[in-house]
């Protein structure tokens, strides 16, 4: 009501105010995925970008997202809508647009020609929010089993009794790296170096906790998988894992690398007291669905969304 606002970058002392919207919203102060996200924001990584909306010198919404390049198979910088929020005192003063826009801005200047992110089917004013504002319903599917035991499925008829628990796996280690780019130019047919140091990095250096596995068969590298432990991304409550990465060598396909690494990550999530595991997969990728399935991943509640950037 005829108040100025003004948009400026995220900072870290923005925090308190952050968390009170946000909470007025969820019901919970998700204290340690925002002070994480804003305190790595005043690093200034590439990855994590935030916008804030502020009237007569108050802080009233605030938008946050990442860049991914090459989580779930993907082939081009695409952004991450992680979190977004306006102060109900303002709600409906077109803040969130606004925001949005921003952010979007942002991201095209750093080459960023897509932003996705995720909401729970049941959340219909964010999802007419979304639909508002030029996003659509994703070609991804999102897919998330509980943190649970991995039951073992008996091995077709005529089919050897190598099983998945004689697949030695471990942490990963720095390295590895030029085994895990090996293994992805053999499936992908594309040299993701960048990525994967980027990734190796994450693992290694960052707070964030990873929960990121090697397997090996007759000291051979046999297979990866990477994924994350979170609370608060596109608004979860839940402690959840991400798994945004798995790899298996083409000599050791058959040999239940996938499961024996799946079976681990499950056994690591379960110390963590980690509830879910959730992935995304395109709807076509009918092998790695597959596999998914018989590894106790569904269809998730929630949905995909996607918008272009010009």
């Amino acid at each position: 009501m005829g108040t100025r606002r003004e948009m400026r970058s995220l900072r870290p002392e923005d925090l308190d105010r952050v968390i009170a919207i946000d909470q007025a919203v969820t019901g919970r102060a998700r204290r340690g995925f925002f002070a994480k996200r804003l305190a790595a924001l005043s690093a200034g990584p590439e990855g994590l970008t935030g916008v804030a909306a502020e009237g007569d010198g108050k802080l009233v919404g605030y938008a946050l997202a990442g860049v991914l390049d090459g989580e779930f198979g993907g082939q081009a910088p695409v952004g991450v809508l992680h979190a977004i929020g306006v102060d109900r005192a303002v709600a409906r003063q077109g803040v969130a647009s606004a925001l949005a826009a921003a952010l979007e801005g942002l991201l095209a200047d750093r080459g960023v020609r897509e932003i996705r992110t995720e909401a729970d089917w049941a959340e219909h004013d964010l999802a007419a929010f979304f639909s508002a504002t030029g996003y659509r319903l994703s070609r991804r599917l999102v897919l998330s089993r509980p943190a649970g035991d991995l039951v073992e499925e008996p091995p077709p008829s005529g089919t050897e009794e190598f099983t998945w628990e004689q697949v030695p796996v471990r942490s990963m280690a720095e390295g590895d790296l030029p085994a895990i780019v090996q293994v992805d130019r053999k499936i992908t047919g594309r040299d993701r170096t960048a990525y994967y140091q980027r990734k190796a990095a994450e693992v290694l250096h960052q707070s964030g906790v990873r929960v990121s596995l090697v397997a090996e068969i007759d000291r051979q590298f046999a297979g990866f998988l990477m994924a994350r432990v979170d609370l608060g991304e596109f608004g979860r409550t839940e402690p959840t894992a991400v798994m945004d990465t798995l790899g298996v060598h083409p000599a050791f396909a058959g040999k239940h690398v996938g499961r024996a690494l799946m079976r681990q990550l499950l056994l690591n999530l379960g110390s963590l007291r980690v509830e879910q595991v959730v992935t995304q997969v395109e709807w076509d990728h009918f092998d790695l669905l597959r596999f998914l399935a018989r590894t106790g991943f569904g269809l998730s509640q929630r949905l995909s969304f996607e918008k272009p950037i010009p």
